[in-house]
């Protein structure tokens, strides 16, 4: 999966914004830093698992802890049109 061109990552110090150029998605998604990272990991072909070990290496957090949490990015990314599956 990965995150689909026409959507634009804006990250400016702790403001995360991902925007939508195709017109398809209106409006802008926030996200925090862990979010965020989860972003860039999908600005290239990527896999579920292959994120959650990148943040297994960066964050202290539990295997379950980060699933979780990626999963969670991944579903509202899906339900927004975000993602190339």
């Amino acid at each position: 999966m990965k995150l689909k061109d026409s959507f634009i990552v804006y990250n400016k110090a702790d403001d995360h914004i991902l925007i939508d150029s195709s017109n398809s998605f209106s409006g802008l998604a926030h996200s925090n830093k862990t979010a965020a990272f989860i972003i860039e990991c999908l600005k290239t072909e990527t896999t579920e698992g292959e994120i959650v070990g990148k943040m297994l290496e960066k964050y202290d957090a539990t295997e379950e802890e980060v699933k979780k949490g990626v999963s969670g990015v991944i579903e509202k990314l899906r339900s927004i049109g975000a993602l190339e599956e």
